[in-house]
């Protein structure tokens, strides 16, 4: 079905995503809390955390928006269809199609798609947020003119108890980790929480450059990430 909706016009394709996720999610046993309201404004960058192949089928359950991956996902067996089929974006980063990958990202939001952005560019330890690249931010001030809303996730129940600091390797995918066998052992387990949280909207002009919005939002998911580890409640929340 999704692969029709792909070629037509409209927002089905994008409905039809969000629900494929959460089925995958009511799948594999993964819970979803969210706090906060999502931007009502289209087009707007999602900046997220990221530290699990977990966070794709979780924010991709939440988020009406679009991914970006590296290129050669799109040639995994299986995960690579998937993606494609979750209207997933592939750059290479490459200097040579980078001009190229930022065009086809600009005529993306242009065309009033939302994107899932993770600018710490690839997955951390699950116990702390990895410094942002700053130039993944350049979408925020081209022409699109997009809305930014930050968002935290951060998985803190684990069969109905709290996530320990000894069990975040379970959920948390990164270095060099396989992921078959890091896949497997998490399916064993019944339930796994995700709590999203949702900060408030920004409208374009909210940061004078990249560099100072990168910091920003660095410093505010880095400390909800914390405050949500420590099960700590949030103001606004």
């Amino acid at each position: 079905m999704q692969a029709v909706l792909l070629n037509l016009p409209g927002r089905g394709k994008a409905w039809f995503a969000r629900l494929y996720w959460r089925g995958v999610a009511r799948i594999i046993g993964l819970e979803r809390r969210c706090l906060g309201g999502l931007s009502p404004s289209r087009p707007t960058l999602f900046v997220a955390n990221h530290c699990s192949w977990l966070d794709i089928v979780a924010l991709g359950a939440t988020l009406p928006g679009c991914f970006i991956a590296k290129g050669e996902v799109a040639g995994w067996p299986g995960i690579g269809l998937i993606a494609k089929l979750g209207r997933t974006i592939f750059v290479s980063r490459n200097r040579e199609t980078v001009a190229q990958e930022q065009r086809l990202l600009e005529a993306r939001l242009q065309a009033g798609d939302n994107i899932i952005l993770f600018p710490e560019g690839t997955t951390s330890d699950g116990n702390r947020v990895l410094p942002f690249a700053s130039a993944f931010f350049t979408l925020a001030f081209g022409a699109a003119k997009p809305w930014v809303q930050p968002v935290t996730i951060v998985y803190d129940r684990l069969e109905g108890q709290p996530l320990r600091h000894a069990d975040r390797p379970l959920v948390a995918w990164y270095g060099d980790m396989d992921l078959a066998p890091h896949l497997l052992p998490l399916l064993r387990r019944r339930r796994v929480r995700a709590t999203i949280l949702l900060g408030e909207p920004m409208p374009p002009g909210s940061y004078a450059n990249r560099k100072q919005m990168s910091a920003a939002l660095e410093r505010q998911i880095s400390a909800n990430a914390a405050a949500l580890r420590q099960g700590r409640e949030l103001p606004g929340a």
